[in-house]
């Protein structure tokens, strides 16, 4: 049986404040995930367990009181745990998350840095740095849309590219939305909303305006992709998985010198018909292991939303991998 250990660490009033969080969510979290017992004895924190427990849940406490993050939030803190179970230390934890704080692609309108925020994120931002075509493939909430526009705006402030086209493919558009008033492009604009979001949050939306009136950024369905060469862009086609192997051929021919590519899909979320297979897997099947075109799978580990949504996200994947074991 192994002997309990006790563990002290002093830490000042606003690192107290910030790892206990509100109603001490925290740290009750970090009691129950690494079985220690945390007690505050007037600024002085005990940490009591068995084993390394302790000295484990003291690292972690201090890694996440040294977080560089202007307010520490719950998502984080999970990682964190979940980093420091997969290394078996916090030092490691601690480090990885230090690595990724200091990735800053670029900031918001209102001054908030955007960085990678999980190991898969960070691979993925790695990969858009070093090739050329990109796919990121995973569910919802992983950044995978987010972080390749974070990429495309930077490159285009920077004078790397000289202009963004982002699309998707609508494939409502026809006859579902063909009751709708309005022309084309105010039918599909619903389905091109999460791309507007991101580059009002990321550039402001007097920039976005103006730079789209100047025709330096364009979001357009991506039927409008068809019979153009597209040179010194930076694309983004996302939701790629609701594209048929004939659009995704079609997309990647029309990239031209000086352009980089971000591909953007859930592979688990499709709308095309049943009969009908998605382009972003024949893809996935014809183009691995040609240079410069990487493939990043992000998981539910790498959601960054609500933390519910990432225990939602886990028990679709666990629901997936028992249909398909049971199918062989």
């Amino acid at each position: 049986m192994k002997k309990e250990t006790e563990k002290k660490l002093s830490l000042t009033a606003d690192e107290m404040k910030r790892i206990f969080g509100e109603g001490d969510r925290f740290v009750r979290k970090i009691e129950k995930e690494l079985h220690v017992e945390i007690i505050d004895r007037n600024g002085e924190l005990k940490i009591l367990g068995v084993g390394s427990a302790p000295a484990r849940a003291t690292d972690l406490l201090l890694s996440l009181a040294a977080d560089r993050t202007d307010s520490l939030e719950e998502q984080r803190v999970d990682y964190a745990i979940s980093l420091e179970q997969d290394h078996g230390t916090a030092e490691n934890a601690g480090t990885v998350l230090g690595q990724m704080d200091g990735d800053v692609i670029c900031h918001t309108v209102q001054g908030k840095p955007v960085c990678p925020k999980t190991l898969g994120q960070k691979a993925y931002v790695d990969a858009i740095r070093d090739h050329l075509i990109v796919f990121g493939i995973g569910p919802a909430g992983t950044g995978k849309t987010y972080l390749g526009m974070a990429m495309a705006i930077t490159a285009f402030l920077h004078g790397e590219v000289s202009r963004i086209i982002l699309t998707r493919p609508a494939i409502e558009a026809g006859e579902k939305l063909g009751f709708l008033p309005g022309d084309l492009q105010s039918k599909v604009d619903p389905y091109l909303r999460p791309l507007y979001d991101a580059l009002y949050q990321i550039m402001g939306a007097d920039t976005f305006l103006k730079n789209t009136e100047r025709g330096l950024i364009e979001v357009a369905p991506l039927a409008y992709m068809r019979g153009r060469t597209l040179d010194n862009a930076y694309i983004i086609l996302d939701e790629a998985q609701n594209t048929t192997p004939e659009q995704m051929k079609m997309f990647l021919t029309r990239i031209g010198f000086g352009s980089k590519v971000v591909i953007t899909g859930d592979a688990t979320q499709k709308d095309l018909q049943p009969n009908v297979r998605s382009g972003l897997d024949v893809a996935r099947q014809v183009l691995k292991g040609i240079d410069d075109i990487a493939f990043c799978e992000l998981t539910g580990r790498d959601v960054v939303r609500h933390p519910l949504v990432q225990k939602i996200v886990r028990a679709y994947e666990d629901y997936e991998w028992k249909k398909t074991r049971k199918k062989s």
